[in-house]
Order: C-alpha cells, then sequence, then structure tokens
C-alpha cells in the first residue's frame, strides 16, 4: 500500500479548524518527485510533536526547505520530516503552510 492509500500517521490542526494527514519519517528520509508540504518537528513523548518549521515544495526532490530553515530545526532538536503529500497548486500548499503556522508559530518560521 503506498503512502497515498495510507492512513496519515499525525494529523495536524490549522488555525482554521482544518486537519491536514501527515506521515512521519526520519530526517534524513528521500522523497520522490511530487509537490506537498513538510513539518520540521520534535518529539516530545508517545504522540507528541513540537513543530520546529512548516514548509511547501514544488518537488521534495529538490529539496524541502532552504538550509536556514533546516539549520534552525537542527538547532531546537528536529527529530522527524512530517510529509503530506499535495496540491501542484502554491496557492494551495501556501494556504496548508499559513494555516498550520498560524495554529502553531513554529520558532523556526518566525522572523528573524
Amino acid at each position: 500500500m503506498s503512502q497515498t492509500e495510507s492512513r496519515p500517521d499525525v494529523r495536524w490542526e490549522g488555525v482554521s479548524g482544518r486537519r491536514y494527514g501527515y506521515w512521519i519519517h526520519p530526517m534524513d528520509a528521500t522523497f520522490r518527485k511530487i509537490a506537498g508540504n513538510i513539518i520540521l518537528a520534535r518529539q516530545d513523548g508517545p504522540e507528541r510533536w513540537i513543530p520546529l518549521y512548516v514548509g511547501e515544495t514544488r518537488n521534495f526532490d529538490e529539496g524541502f526547505a532552504d538550509p536556514g530553515s533546516i539549520d534552525c530545526a537542527a538547532r531546537q532538536g528536529a527529530t522527524h520530516v512530517h510529509v503530506h503529500f499535495s496540491s501542484p497548486s502554491k496557492n494551495v500548499r501556501t494556504a496548508e503552510r499559513d494555516d498550520i503556522v498560524a495554529r502553531w508559530r513554529p520558532i523556526c518560521n518566525e522572523p528573524e
């Protein structure tokens, strides 16, 4: 069964109340060429996650965050990357990112 057919590992809720399904992977995971959203997170207990950075990409194969965001998340103790294979539309991916960021206020999404 592929990830797109299986039940997500975790659901992240945005400020809108909408819940988005994400799959959990180790930080060094590689992904296929597809658009989606990511959350760099730290595990803080069983089934308890702290989002450190929320982003979007048009192609996971090209990377999913800028080096500064990855470095920030690493300094904050990121343990996993959560992925949601999403729409090819940048507007859809950005709306999801902004919804989750507004709810959780990840430290690495804050302006410096």
